[in-house]
C-alpha cells in the first residue's frame, strides 16, 4: 500500500525537527551556575564557510555572554586575530574563553586580555577553624606544659645544690674562687640538662632539641667572632686562675707597666703603681706578655754602684763594704753579699755591691738608701776618697805648692800636708736607720692601701683571699 504524506503531516515533522535542533541552542544560551564545572568541547565552533571578522566576533561574544561569567565583555576580531577584553571571576573562566576562541573557525590567533576580578571574601570560617585547631593542640600539650613547670625548676634547684656542694668540696683544693665556680658549674650543668631532656622526650621534641643545640652552636660561633676580645679576655682570666702567676699584693711588671696587684676580673687586672695610679691591663695582654713578679719569692737581690778614688786600696774598700753589709739586719748572709769592681771610670774605681734581702718584709728602696748612707760613712771614716768624676781630680802624692818669691833656685818643692789627719778624732758610726728612712718595711701594703675597691669590683674579683 503506498505511503502518502499530506502537507499537514510534513509541516508537523518539520516542526518537530526544528524543536529538536533548537533545544540545545537554548540550553547553551542559559546562564551557568557560579560553581558549575568548566569544560570545553573538542569540536570546533563553526560559522559560515567564508566568515568575515565581524561574524566571528559576534559568534564568540554571544557564546561568552550566554555563560554570564564575564563583565564588560568586548570581543574584537582583526584579520582573524581575536582580542578578548573584560573581567572574569577566575583563571579557569579566563582560560575557557581563550580555548573557545581558538576552536572557532577562521581564528588565526587569540590575544586574551581578560582580567581576573579581585573578590573580597568575608568568610570567617577558616579563621575559626584555625583557632579551634590551636585550642585543641594547646589542650593536648597542657600535660607536657605542667610536667615542664614541675621538672625544670626541680632540675634547676638540684643543679644549684650540686654547685654549692662542689664549691664546698673544692674549697681547699682550688684557692681561686673564679676557677672553683667554673668547676662547680661544669659539674652541675648536666643535672639541669637531664631535666630538660626528660621534658623534651615526653613532649616528643627530641629532634627539635637537637636542632636548637645545632643552632645555638652556630649562634655561639657568630657571637664569638663578634665579641672576640671579650671571649679572649675571659679565657685568659680562666687560664691565669689555673696557672696563678701572681696573687693579690704581688709587685709585678708586665707589658712595660709595674705595680701592686689589686684585683683581677674576667676582663682585666688592676695594678696600683708606686705613684698611686690605677693601671688596667687586659687579661689577654697579660697572658701573652712576659710577667716579672718581684715578690713571688721572698728572697730578692739588690745592687748599687759606688765609686772610690784610684788612691784607695781596693781590698780594704771591699772589706769595709762587706763589714757594713754583714752587720745590717735586713741583709741576708746566705747567699753572702759581694763587693766587686764593675768598671774603671775617669777618676773613680766603680764598685758594684750585691746583697740579698727578704722582699716580703723589707723595702728594696729603703734598704738601698740605708746601705748607701752607711757605706759612705764607713768609707769616709776610713779616709777613702770618693771623688766626683765631673769636678774633682785626686793627686795621691799631694799637690806641690811653691812660693816664687821665697823659693831658692833649684830647691826641691816640699810635699803638701796630707789631707787625712791620723790624730783626728774618730767619727761616730752611721746609724742603721735614719729619720728620713723611718723603717725598712716593704711599701707594698702602703701602695695597696691607697685604693679601695667598690662593691661591684670586689664581687667580680677573681683573686679571692690570696688566690691567683
Amino acid at each position: 500500500m503506498p505511503i502518502r504524506f499530506s502537507f499537514h503531516s510534513l509541516a508537523m515533522v518539520a516542526a518537530a525537527l526544528l524543536t529538536l535542533v533548537a533545544t540545545p541552542l537554548v540550553a547553551q544560551d542559559a546562564p551557568a551556575e557560579p560553581d558549575a564545572e568548566i569544560t570545553a568541547s573538542d569540536q570546533n565552533v563553526t560559522v559560515d564557510p567564508i566568515a568575515p571578522d565581524l561574524r566571528i566576533g559576534a559568534r564568540i561574544a554571544d557564546i561568552l555572554a550566554a555563560t554570564g561569567w564575564y563583565d564588560a565583555l568586548d570581543v574584537r576580531v582583526e584579520n582573524g586575530i581575536v582580542f578578548l577584553n573584560g573581567t572574569a571571576g577566575s583563571e579557569a573562566q579566563k582560560a575557557w574563553a581563550r580555548d573557545l576562541a581558538n576552536k572557532t573557525d577562521g581564528v588565526v590567533a587569540v590575544v586574551n586580555q581578560i582580567e581576573i576580578a579581585a573578590e573580597i571574601d568575608w568568610n570567617f570560617d577558616p579563621a575559626v577553624k584555625e583557632l579551634r585547631r590551636l585550642v585543641e593542640s594547646s589542650a593536648a600539650a597542657l600535660p607536657v606544659l605542667l610536667l615542664a613547670l614541675v621538672v625544670l625548676p626541680l632540675a634547676w634547684y638540684i643543679a644549684h645544690l650540686v654547685a654549692r656542694l662542689m664549691r664546698w668540696v673544692f674549697a681547699r683544693r682550688i684557692s681561686s674562687p673564679f676557677l672553683r665556680s667554673i668547676v662547680a658549674r661544669a659539674i652541675s650543668f648536666p643535672v639541669f640538662l637531664i631535666g630538660l631532656y626528660i621534658v623534651l622526650q615526653v613532649a616528643g621534641l627530641t629532634q627539635l632539641a637537637l636542632s636548637l643545640v645545632g643552632g645555638a652552636g652556630i649562634l655561639g660561633i657568630v657571637i664569638g667572632f663578634a665579641f672576640r676580645d671579650i671571649a679572649e679576655n675571659f679565657l685568659a682570666s680562666l687560664l691565669l686562675s689555673v696557672q696563678r702567676p701572681f696573687k693579690r699584693g704581688d709587685f709585678i711588671k708586665v707589658d712595660g707597666q709595674q705595680g701592686v696587684v689589686k684585683s683581677m676580673t674576667t676582663r682585666s687586672t688592676l695594678l696600683i703603681s708606686v705613684e698611686g695610679n690605677h693601671i688596667q691591663i687586659p687579661n689577654a695582654t697579660i697572658f701573652k706578655s712576659t710577667i716579672e713578679n718581684f715578690t713571688a719569692d721572698a728572697q730578692r737581690r739588690g745592687d748599687f754602684v759606688i765609686g772610690v778614688g784610684y788612691d784607695a786600696v781596693i781590698s780594704d774598700v771591699q772589706q769595709i763594704i762587706l763589714a757594713v753589709l754583714q752587720d745590717h739586719q735586713a741583709v741576708l748572709n746566705d747567699p753572702p753579699p759581694m763587693a766587686l769592681i764593675d768598671n774603671l771610670g775617669a777618676s773613680t774605681v766603680n764598685m758594684r755591691v750585691y746583697y740579698w734581702f727578704d722582699g716580703h718584709a723589707y723595702s728594696s728602696l729603703k734598704i738601698k738608701s740605708a746601705l748607701l748612707r752607711m757605706i759612705m760613712g764607713a768609707l769616709s771614716e776610713a779616709g777613702v776618697s770618693m771623688p766626683d768624676e765631673a769636678r774633682e781630680v785626686i793627686f795621691p802624692q799631694g799637690v806641690p805648692f811653691i812660693k816664687m818669691d821665697d823659693a831658692a833656685p833649684g830647691a826641691a818643692p816640699s810635699p803638701a800636708p796630707s789631707t787625712a789627719s791620723p790624730t783626728a778624732p774618730a767619727k761616730p758610726a752611721a746609724p742603721m736607720l735614719s729619720e728620713a728612712e723611718q723603717d725598712l718595711t716593704a711599701e707594698t701594703q702602703d701602695i695597696e692601701s691607697q685604693t679601695v675597691l667598690d662593691k661591684q669590683d670586689a664581687s667580680e674579683d677573681l683573686l679571692g683571699n690570696g688566690g691567683g
